[in-house]
């Protein structure tokens, strides 16, 4: 099968032939149908995040259940699936108590001395968090996945594997806003619209969105957000405080960086919450005002929106197929699994939402 290659750090992804093995008691054979493009990706291509290789990359995706393994209980053959890298194993600790997102357990991948799920000529290549989606088949643990309605378009579903669980998800999971509650989103990328949308969902009293290109603050208004602001035209933080007379409940950074996530911090009002959602890269410090912990301000992180993705992902299926989900407009370009570098290069320029890939079916 094809396939988008990582070999080195800071070099463009090869689209090589690779083989995939053949499902295991617990796994699941996926053709892949569609595979957005996210920044979280380019974080590995850059090296911010250390990543054994070569690695095929791509982490948000959709596709067809074509092989299952004798154990498998969960989906079939012919299964519409969308795919979650928080693959959970079902009886540790976190998922008994209901954190099936933190869940690190080596059961949901092959044990040392076993096969490869993916290989070339011989030699293993790395799986990408428990996916591997840049290629035209996925070779996963049954809990990596979940089966949808079969009248959901694909490539819509792809973006339901990352960008919007974890932002819908860190609203409604992570930080539980509530109806007339205030919220601020820095970053409106695939994630940011997201949260946005979530929080528009959840019934938020006020919604702004805060980044530097009008283009995206235009899109997110049509995801919900009632009010910009563009980081270009001051300090972010003045500006939201000055809008809310005070500051916001809940924050959301969702890009990634220093400033962003301290700017979070300090744009609550007393007793709310920062949420951070980008990866910042390791080695990275976030200081912030100590006194300020004394009005109840808190600050926390949030993986793949604290989801329970096999009762999330249909629920956010629903919510599209009603019109309450924004995924039409989130998506930017489609394009081929060989434009993977050029789709790499616009996230650069934050530019655009998101790219996604479709594979023929």
């Amino acid at each position: 099968m094809k396939a988008a290659v990582l070999r080195e750090v800071r070099k463009p992804l090869v689209i090589e032939n690779v083989q995939i093995n053949k499902p295991g008691p617990h796994e699941v054979l996926i053709r892949t149908a569609a595979a957005g493009v996210c920044h979280s990706d380019l974080h590995f291509v850059e090296g911010s995040y250390p990543y054994p290789l070569p690695a095929v990359l791509g982490h948000e995706s959709a596709g067809v259940v074509e092989a299952v393994g004798s154990e498998v209980r969960t989906v079939k053959p012919g299964d519409h699936v969308i795919t979650c890298l928080s693959a959970f194993c079902g009886h540790c600790e976190y998922c008994l108590t209901g954190h099936m997102s933190l869940c690190v357990s080596p059961e949901t991948k092959r044990g040392d001395g076993a096969e490869p799920r993916i290989e070339q000529q011989g030699a293993a290549i790395n799986q990408f968090l428990n996916l591997s989606s840049f290629a035209e088949q996925m070779l996963i643990h049954e809990h990596a996945c979940v089966a949808i309605r079969k009248d959901m378009p694909l490539d819509r579903a792809a973006l339901i594997g990352c960008a919007v669980t974890t932002g819908v998800g860190a609203v409604i999971h992570t930080s539980g806003v509530r109806p007339g509650e205030t919220v601020a989103v820095l970053g409106c990328g695939g994630v940011g619209l997201s949260c946005i949308n979530g929080a528009a969902i959840a019934g938020a009293g006020r919604i702004i969105a805060i980044d530097t290109q009008g283009s995206k603050l235009n899109l997110a208004k049509e995801f919900g957000a009632t009010d910009v602001v563009n980081a270009k035209d001051g300090d972010p933080v003045q500006q939201v405080l000055e809008l809310t007379r005070g500051g916001v409940h809940h924050s959301f950074e969702a890009i990634g960086l220093k400033q962003t996530a301290e700017q979070a911090f300090r744009m609550l009002r007393r007793g709310g919450t920062a949420n951070v959602i980008g990866m910042i890269p390791v080695g990275v410090n976030i200081e912030l005002h100590g006194a300020d912990f004394l009005a109840e301000k808190r600050i926390q992180g949030s993986v793949m929106g604290s989801n329970r993705f096999p009762v999330d992902m249909p629920r956010f299926v629903d919510f599209y197929m009603q019109g309450k989900l924004k995924l039409d407009q989130m998506i930017s370009r489609r394009i081929k699994l060989e434009d993977i570098n050029e789709a790499f290069d616009e996230l650069k320029r934050g530019e655009l939402a998101r790219s996604v890939i479709m594979f023929d079916q």
